[in-house]
């Protein structure tokens, strides 16, 4: 079959329709991966309930929109751990977070320093992010402070299984940014997204994130629209498992964030990169729980490699 549309199809023109086919089968890939996991894992849960007599299915009062929010869900215990990376999925209480991204690769380098805050009320998290970026090369460099970026994220459906060993929420976010006329900041940013976080045992945690990204305005950006994923694995080790002095629990993370240019000039172009670091919830100070974390990020792939081949990233977070 390959052979046979190659000889009536010009190599150019066949390889863009590989692209376009790839682009949402690979989108859809991402998404059926999500539910297929959460339709298995009640099936389990189901038989489960069934055959255990010490583990019966809950059967109290869910709450939400339609009802499909799980009181018992690890989602409002603040178990997912902030990623480095990968925007942030879980439900925050009120807190500061302060974080610094280095990027270099040969002349070119990127520095990132953003400030934050994130707080709830009830199950809606409201998030606002200052960045200042400095971008460089051998040739030209720019600086400004970026879009001002402001979020909302709410969970809408939950499954935790009879034993609490798995214990998913699935939830919807929208992110604006804000442009502020600087060299880095021209075009306003919508980025309708979906989670998933995912708790798997008592220390396991998954979080997915998958955003659909489109630059307003004029410039070379406007219009631009882009496909992005991230995914954050982590491992809490709490500290009677590992006692670091001043330390309550340590989490190692690894992380990939990506993106997929949808249309113009970027359109099939791919960039993804990894981080692989930890996190550290240190003792409370009084009524302020601080936390840090640090990461060494790297390129996974060739587009990645283009503008990055090597990073830290690290963030302070400061919860009240």
């Amino acid at each position: 079959m390959h052979v046979l549309l190659n000889s009536f199809v010009p190599a150019s023109i066949f390889h863009d329709l590989k692209l376009k086919i790839r682009q949402p089968f690979g989108i859809c890939g991402i998404i059926f991966s999500v539910l297929f996991i959460n339709i298995v894992a009640k099936a389990d849960d189901d038989d489960r309930a069934l055959t255990t007599t010490n583990s019966p299915a809950f059967t109290g009062p869910h709450y939400g929109f339609l009802n499909w929010l799980d009181p018992r869900s690890a989602y409002e215990q603040e178990f997912f751990p902030q990623p480095l990376l990968v925007d942030d999925t879980g439900l925050e209480d009120t807190e500061l977070e302060f974080s610094y991204l280095h990027t270099k690769a040969n002349d070119q380098h990127s520095d990132t320093v953003t400030a934050g805050g994130q707080t709830s009320f009830g199950l809606l998290t409201l998030e606002v992010d200052v960045p200042y970026e400095r971008e460089a090369d051998a040739d030209d460099s720019s600086k400004g402070i970026g879009n001002i970026n402001l979020e909302a994220r709410y969970p809408l459906y939950q499954f935790v299984s009879a034993n609490g060993f798995f214990d998913t929420t699935l939830g919807a976010a929208m992110e604006v940014g804000i442009p502020v006329n600087s060299a880095v900041s021209k075009n306003t940013e919508l980025d309708p997204e979906i989670f998933n976080d995912l708790k798997l045992g008592k220390y396991f945690s998954i979080q997915t994130i998958l955003g659909y990204d489109t630059l307003f305005g004029g410039g070379d950006e406007g219009g631009l629209q882009t496909f992005e994923y991230g995914i954050a694995f982590g491992y809490a080790i709490p500290h009677h498992a590992f006692p670091l002095p001043g330390v309550e629990q340590l989490t190692p993370l690894f992380e990939l964030s990506g993106e997929t240019g949808l249309n113009e000039d970027e359109s099939g172009q791919n960039s993804l990169l990894g981080s692989a670091g930890f996190r550290l919830d240190l003792k409370p100070i009084g009524w302020l729980q601080p936390s840090l974390g640090i990461g060494y990020v790297f390129p996974i792939d060739s587009g990645a490699r283009e503008e990055v081949h090597w990073g830290i990233a690290t963030s302070l977070e400061l919860e009240f």
